[in-house]
């Protein structure tokens, strides 16, 4: 392959005469590699995730103190916001936008609608 071009999808690789199959994405180890590294597929995966483990929360918990609340939040629905996060750390704006609605999402819930703004809600 020439340097500057990039590779053809009629390409086809081989190991000892078996072909490989092409992927778009791939999960290893829990995290989903799309073709540029940008994580769009993962990062709409674990906030899919977290919304599930909100809504969890806001419908079977609904006489719990804030502290268990909080404590519920930071068991269910960070790991999944924060695992490996290393790897896919966002660099868009888009998606670090993303991920805080969850955080704003959350933080009602936890402090069951009061009139807050979503900096004072962090603060308590």
């Amino acid at each position: 392959m020439n340097r500057g071009h990039t590779v053809s999808d009629n390409v086809v690789y081989k190991i000892k005469d078996i072909e490989l199959e092409k992927v778009d994405t791939f999960k290893d180890l829990g995290v989903l590699f799309d073709p540029y590294l940008l994580f769009d597929s993962h990062i709409s995966e674990k906030i899919s995730k977290a919304y599930m483990m909100l809504g969890i929360i806001k419908r079977n918990f609904d006489g719990a103190t804030v502290n268990c609340l909080l404590n519920l939040y930071k068991a269910m629905v960070r790991p999944h916001l924060e695992y490996a996060n290393q790897v896919w750390h966002p660099r868009r704006i888009h998606d670090m936008e993303k991920l805080e609605k969850v955080q704003r999402k959350a933080t009602k819930i936890i402090l069951r609608g009061k009139k807050l703004s979503y900096e004072m809600r962090l603060k308590y």
